[in-house]
């Protein structure tokens, strides 16, 4: 564990630090963890891949990017500029970052990543704490995923998984 990791325990026992390089589950919920999901039949190994190939209008291009894990996926995504148009892309449509459809497919691939049974048991390993992405930038026109975007999409996943696990089958 590193220090910082320690540290913050320490001061927010009730909190989960989403960082790829701290210890589960942690670890397991940052979006440059491996998962195999899929967006309207469209695999995804993990919630990065997805995320970057938001930034790329062709679709066999998107679908490329959408294999990608972790870094590689990063930076890929970093090749292409979107800022400036705040226009971003889902199998041949184009939405506006700001725009209502964007956040309804940010909710779609976050669902469908919680199916994937390793995701599910590490995002139920976080019980009732609060759910917290300290590195993440909060400006929507800086990133295709705010860290308030972030971790209210995880706790409605996270209560989605439990209200689904606690019904009778």
């Amino acid at each position: 564990m590193e220090i910082k990791e320690f540290i913050y325990r320490i001061l927010h026992p009730r909190t989960i630090n989403i960082h790829s390089k701290w210890s589960y589950p942690s670890c397991a919920l940052s979006n440059f963890t491996a998962y195999t999901f899929y967006v309207d039949n469209i695999r995804c190994n993990c919630m990065e891949g997805f995320l970057q190939s938001l930034k790329f209008e062709d679709i066999r291009e998107q679908q490329e990017v959408c294999l990608l894990i972790g870094k590689e996926a990063k930076l890929r995504g970093q090749e292409k500029d979107w800022k400036t148009s705040q226009i971003l892309y889902w199998q041949g449509i184009s939405m506006k970052r700001s725009s209502t459809d964007y956040q309804q497919l940010l909710e779609i691939a976050f669902l469908a990543l919680g199916k994937n049974r390793k995701f599910r048991k590490a995002l139920l390993g976080t019980k009732t704490k609060k759910i917290r992405h300290t590195i993440g930038d909060n400006s929507p026109c800086n990133t295709v995923l705010t860290e308030k975007e972030f971790c209210t999409i995880l706790n409605k996943t996270r209560y989605e998984i439990q209200y689904d696990d606690a019904m009778p089958k």
